[in-house]
């Protein structure tokens, strides 16, 4: 019999009050009794609207019918066939706004808890299976991958399920990308990450990091001296914006994107680190995303009084409704409807106040959002000694200024197929926020994947593979 609850199992967490003082990961998981209860809400729709919902196509009522019967392996089984990363994804992916949104029982009450079970299946798996998944046989051909984020695994992984020798080559000295510095252990714990990349190793793609493509060693190479037969660009959007307004060069401002990989990758908030961050006790992160969360929380974790300076409301907050809601609880204040006009330092060159306007919404703009306009003589100045500017991203411009043929956007994007990624450079493809600008974890897997059968179908038609 199907559980007809209305409300999804609630997730066990760790208390505001406990979790604002660690990094250790805020949602627990479901128990087991609580996995099949929540399984048991799915009623197994024959038109499958949630996979339709899902941008790597994950067979979501095969995975959750498996796990209401209790086959939790068997569960993580299905997941893997279409997903090369289900404990991030579990836990990152925006399932309220994908699968989840697609749900029927979403339209008399909450949707399955799809996110949830995914990641209740591969934390089982990790912690149950010891058993290597079988390398698969070669065939003989060669794929190169720029950069291990979400994008390329997803695309290397595939690859190495068809037989390919893939490589994948990250500029940092950790494989990962956005995944190790992006985001906080307290969402998604850098063991889970370094758990899905030894599988991938098994399967046997190789990872070399330390290697920055258009410096160490360039796609023309890759493809004309080292024999690659295609190759994946999914090297992400690591350069940061800002807002270009006076005092962005004082001490104590950063873009969030230092400010996170310094937390998250280079663990500058413990006591015996070699790169001490300078933090600040009252702090001010302008933005409204996912970033500007993962920024504030972890600005709130080493002790500071935060706020979110954001010019619209929080109607229009771009970020999770569920990081949000982490944020208040954990006592981050909030400023809607405020945009910063200049930051002022103390003549010692470092942050002293932010000075702040009013704003209100005016009529929409391209992107459907009202537009935010200012309120004028509502000027104010706030006492900060650190201002965390979480914007937004764009592409670095490297690869694409040192590889001949690859057309890009005027902000940076590389110009790929949207079904394919194919470049306008032969046997080059790219995806994720590399073409995009920074997105989604999950659409950046959607775009590995699309890229990877694209680079099979394109090698096919050019020599004959053996099996």
């Amino acid at each position: 019999m199907p559980n007809m609850a209305m409300q999804k199992n609630p997730m066990p967490s760790q208390t505001a009050e406990e979790r604002q003082h660690n990094f250790l990961e805020v949602a627990l998981g479901y128990t087991v009794e609580q996995a099949i209860d929540e399984a048991k809400r799915c009623l197994q729709c024959k038109n499958r609207p949630c996979v339709g919902g899902c941008p790597v196509k994950v067979y979501i009522p095969d995975f959750i019918a498996k796990m209401a019967e209790g086959d939790f392996e068997g569960a993580y089984q299905v997941i893997a066939k279409s997903s090369s990363l289900p404990a991030v994804c579990g836990r990152v992916c925006p399932q309220e706004s994908q699968c989840e949104m697609k749900c029927v029982r979403g339209i008399k009450g909450e949707p399955v808890a799809i996110g949830r079970l995914e990641r209740f299946a591969a934390d089982y798996h990790n912690a149950n299976c010891k058993e290597s998944p079988e390398r698969p046989a070669s065939n003989g051909h060669k794929a190169a991958v720029i950069g291990s984020g979400p994008a390329g695994l997803t695309c290397a992984g595939d690859l190495a399920k068809m037989g390919y020798d893939v490589t994948v080559f990250e500029a940092l000295h950790l494989a990962g990308g956005v995944l190790v510095y992006g985001i906080p252990e307290f969402r998604l714990p850098k063991t889970i990450v370094q758990k899905e990349i030894d599988t991938l190793k098994q399967l046997g793609v190789k990872i070399e990091t330390n290697v920055v493509i258009g410096k160490t060693i360039t796609v023309d190479e890759l493809m004309d001296e080292y024999g690659f037969e295609a190759v994946f660009i999914g090297s992400g959007a690591g350069l940061p914006k800002f807002m270009n307004i006076p005092g962005e060069n004082l001490k104590g401002v950063y873009s969030a994107n230092e400010f996170l990989t310094r937390i998250n990758l280079m663990k500058a908030y413990q006591k015996k680190s070699h790169t001490p961050i300078q933090h600040g006790q009252r702090v001010a992160v302008v933005g409204g995303g996912n970033v500007a969360m993962d920024a504030a929380r972890c600005a709130r974790r080493l002790g500071a009084e935060v706020y979110i300076i954001y010019r619209r409301t929080e109607a229009e907050l771009p970020a999770r409704k569920e990081e949000v809601e982490h944020a208040m609880e954990e006592g981050i204040i909030f400023k809607f409807l405020t945009n910063p006009l200049e930051i002022h330092g103390d003549g010692q060159g470092w942050v002293k106040s932010i000075r702040c306007q009013k704003m209100a919404l005016g009529e929409p703009d391209a992107s459907g959002r009202r537009r935010p306009v200012p309120v004028e003589g509502s000027e104010e100045d706030i006492a900060m000694d650190c201002v965390i500017m979480a914007l937004g991203t764009s592409p670095n411009p490297l690869i694409k200024s040192t590889t001949e043929g690859l057309d890009t956007q005027k902000w940076g994007g590389i110009i790929a197929d949207e079904l394919t990624g194919q470049t306008s450079r032969e046997g080059v493809f790219a995806g994720g926020d590399a073409v995009t600008g920074a997105a989604t974890v999950i659409l950046a897997m959607g775009a590995g994947k699309n890229a990877a059968a694209a680079m099979d179908a394109y090698i096919r038609t050019k020599t004959k593979l053996s099996r």
